[in-house]
Parts: C-alpha cells; structure tokens; sequence
C-alpha cells in the first residue's frame, strides 16, 4: 500500500516507536524494559509509515510452530479512517497464510468494535466452547 503517502512496510517497531504508538492508540503501557524484551519476540511485523514516521503498527508473537497471536495493532488517531489497519491486518495475513505450518492457530483478543476488523480475515469468536482469559503480573 503506497496510497496516500503511507506505505506498509515489513518491519518490526523500535522500541521508541512500539511505545509511543502504544500511548497514542491508548493501549496500555509497558515498561521501556518490558518493551525490549517482548519485541524480541516478533515472529513478524507491519509498519505504516508516512514519510519518515511510523503511524501505525501490528505484530504476529508465538512459539514458531503451532500458537500464534496477532497483537499491538495500533494506528495514531490523526491517520485512523484511512484503511490502514485494514493494511496491517492483509499484510500480517499474508505472512500467516505464506509462511506459518498449516496446522497452526492465530488467537487474537479483538476490542469492540475491532472485532469487525478481524472477521474479514476469518477470526471467529470462540464462546461459547472457549473464552478468552487474561492475567496481568501487578
């Protein structure tokens, strides 16, 4: 996608961007150390870029063979509207679809009304049979 003067680039976030993109899509913050360590954990990642500036992120985390979860999708609310994380997710869905085993399972936790997003790539609620639980360490 070169649309507009944003492009989609493969590429996994620095730290300076993964945390400043974080706090401007209001998702929760981590320690500049915690961040480190977790983005060594990138199996891939999608940047928007306008110009020089990363507005927009997304990640695939996971073992390598059989779980996998996308996270951090995120755009700066100043470029949101504009498709782009849409292009995120077609872009993080390509390297699923490409490149993980066949047998492999994609989790994601999907905020309302996000969820809409990830069902046109085929994500599908899980409850009743499964729901989603979370843990975090105080």
């Amino acid at each position: 996608m070169t649309s507009s003067g944003y492009r989609v680039l493969a590429r996994h976030p620095s730290v300076e961007d993964y945390m400043r993109l974080r706090a401007a899509g209001g998702l929760s913050a981590f320690s500049r150390d915690a961040a480190s360590i977790g983005l060594k954990g990138t199996r891939f990642a999608a940047l928007v870029m306008h110009g020089d500036k990363a507005v927009g992120m997304g990640r695939l985390i996971g073992d390598g063979g059989c779980f996998f979860q996308i996270v951090d999708i995120v755009v700066e609310p100043e470029h949101q509207g504009k498709g782009l994380g849409k292009a995120i997710m077609a872009a993080l869905m390509e390297y699923v679809t490409t490149a993980l085993p066949s047998s492999a399972y994609v989790s994601l936790i999907a905020d309302v009304p996000a969820n809409k997003l990830y069902e046109q790539f085929g994500f599908r609620e899980t409850a009743p049979k499964s729901l989603g639980m979370a843990f975090k360490v105080p």
